[in-house]
């Protein structure tokens, strides 16, 4: 029987019918082929015969396509051979295969971070990276920041690559973002882990923060990495306080947090875990203190607490009402308040009434008095420091991104379109010979296009605005509240008491972001590590009164649930 006309031949009147194919007696009609464009049929005929011709001209072409055409079957037989290739394919389909959304976040991450990688080469600088190089080939404690980062380049510097620093502190971005997720996936809905991650992961400042030379993102890898291990069910002590112990010494902000865990442990009801937390914590934190005591005949971790409080105050301070004593009269600045430099240029600016003194800054003598100063001006002056604080955090909030402190602290956080310049201050100059050292090579960063320009687009509108930070530190306690006013109608209190579990990366969150502002002063890069937790918070404060139990309900094979 003759075969009935494809559909395609149908809408084709002036087409001749096609003769059947003898392969086809019997069964289904071929496809019409596609029509091409008057004269490409022949160009493609042509550049498939070169490509075919070339390709035979290839000695062992034969082999190589027979090798070829059996690389699927091969891989399968070697992946069988791999000892306990069925739970890891298992372990596949059960904790991966349903993690598409935040796969597809991780990858875009991890495209982000190969483009700065590849743009920025090796790393870009900042003006403390200088005195952390110094540190790894003088092992001494200093005065104004600790030695955690400096012991963290000096893993990397048999390597003889700040490109090596750069993708290390690469990884911990990504292991972050990983952590935020894991966490919040095991107590929210996946898109609400999803979510939480994006910050981290896809926020263009943050991976610029990332590929500066700067202790910030160590320091924030550590205390997610802390945060999450206290949320375990039994929260592996020993593990958090030398975590915390380890973030102390990176940032002396760190300080607070081990604080923050033990009270967590404690409220738990495991009062010797906690006190086994502190101990740990505190060994390592006690042991640097006695280095830099033997080192600099000062106690504490740093030598310009004193000088850093004394440039915060400098924002409202007036010795018109402090009424200082004549040693302390000479830090005065008589200038209005709203005519004042920022707080850093206090420690910095050869104009500064601190700077101006003899000596360095931060001789004992020199942070002690500016102590006294600062804890008078806060003392004559609380309402004011109170204001201060207040305006310095709400820096943090904004939607836009205002250029501050200044533009050059500012440019710093940018993607640079030109090479930077050699650094300008005398200290950061004896810090880039040793950087050189650390290199065994020069060290400017070398701007690579496309993926720098890649990059420059991408930062000009992928970032978190700050709005939406305080939209994610304001969400736990919000549904905390209306979860409160719902559970009137159980056992009054009864889920109240629990301590929610989004307390202690919300907690961590508020301590990154007040503390810098009440003692130092507001700054883009303090904020990013803050980011995770919040955001972490959020996802678990989602998480309603019936998800209690939700992971040991999902354990329960389904035909002996109630």
């Amino acid at each position: 029987m003759k075969p009935e006309p494809h559909p395609d031949q149908q809408d084709t009147p002036t087409a001749p019918p096609a003769a059947p194919d003898p392969r086809e007696e019997g069964g289904a009609p071929r496809e019409a082929p596609r029509r091409r464009a008057p004269g490409s049929t022949a160009a493609a005929d042509r550049r498939r015969e070169t490509f075919a011709a070339a390709w035979r001209r290839v000695p062992g072409h034969e082999r190589l396509a027979a090798l070829w055409r059996g690389v699927p079957g091969q891989a399968a037989r070697l992946w069988r051979r791999v000892p306990g290739h069925e739970r890891v394919a298992g372990l596949w389909r059960r904790r991966v295969r349903g993690h598409g959304w935040f796969a597809g976040v991780l990858a875009a991450g991890v495209a982000l971070r190969v483009a700065a990688l590849l743009g920025y080469r090796p790393a870009l600088w900042f003006p403390d990276s200088y005195t952390y190089v110094v540190t790894v080939f003088r092992p001494r404690p200093d005065l104004v920041r600790p030695a955690g980062y400096s012991m963290f380049l000096k893993l990397f510097e048999p390597l003889h690559s700040f490109a090596a620093v750069a993708a290390a502190q690469h990884l911990l971005g990504l292991a972050t973002g990983v952590l935020v997720y894991v966490v919040a996936v095991r107590r929210a809905p996946r898109w609400a882990a999803t979510l939480a991650a994006v910050p981290v992961l896809l926020d263009a400042y943050q991976v610029e923060l990332e590929h500066l030379l700067v202790s910030d993102t160590l320091f924030m890898f550590l205390v997610v990495a802390a945060v999450a291990l206290a949320l375990r069910g039994r929260p592996p002590v020993v593990a958090i306080g030398l975590l915390l112990a380890a973030a102390t010494l990176t940032r002396t902000v760190g300080q607070p947090f081990v604080v923050l865990a033990v009270a967590w442990v404690a409220l738990r009801g495991r009062l010797r875990a906690a006190v086994t937390l502190l101990a740990v914590a505190l060994v390592p934190i006690l042991a640097y203190g006695a280095w830099f005591y033997a080192t600099n005949q000062r106690v504490g971790l740093v030598g310009a607490n004193g000088v850093f409080l004394y440039a915060r105050t400098m924002s409202f301070a007036d010795c018109a009402v402090m009424n200082p004593p004549p040693d302390l009269r000479t830090l005065c600045d008589p200038r209005p308040p709203s005519r004042r430099p920022p707080s850093q240029e206090y420690i910095w600016s050869k104009d500064s009434p601190l700077v101006a003194r003899p000596g360095i800054t931060f001789t004992e003598e020199t942070d002690a008095l500016a102590g006294r100063f600062a804890r008078l001006a806060i003392t004559s002056q609380p309402l004011d420091y109170a204001a201060s604080v207040l305006s310095e955090l709400g820096r943090t909030f904004t939607w836009d991104r205002p250029v501050y402190p200044d533009p050059e602290i500012y440019g710093y956080y940018q993607f640079p379109r030109t090479p930077p310049g050699p650094p300008g201050r005398y200290p950061a100059r004896r810090g880039a010979q040793f950087a050189e050292r650390y290199e065994q090579g020069p060290i400017g960063t070398r701007i690579v296009e496309p993926f720098a320009g890649w990059l420059r687009g991408y930062q000009a509108v992928a970032r978190v605005p700050g709005a939406l930070l305080l939209v994610a530190l304001l969400t736990p306690p919000a549904a905390a509240l209306r979860r409160r006013r719902s559970a009137d109608r159980g056992p009054r209190g009864g889920a109240w008491r629990r301590v929610p579990d989004w307390l202690v990366p919300w907690s961590a969150a508020v301590v990154l972001l007040v503390v810098p502002a009440a003692v130092a002063e507001f700054d883009y890069r303090y904020v990013l590590p803050a980011a995770p937790l919040a955001f972490l918070a959020a996802a678990l404060g989602l998480r309603g009164r019936g998800e209690e139990g939700k992971g040991f309900v999902k354990d329960i094979p389904r035909n002996v649930r109630v």
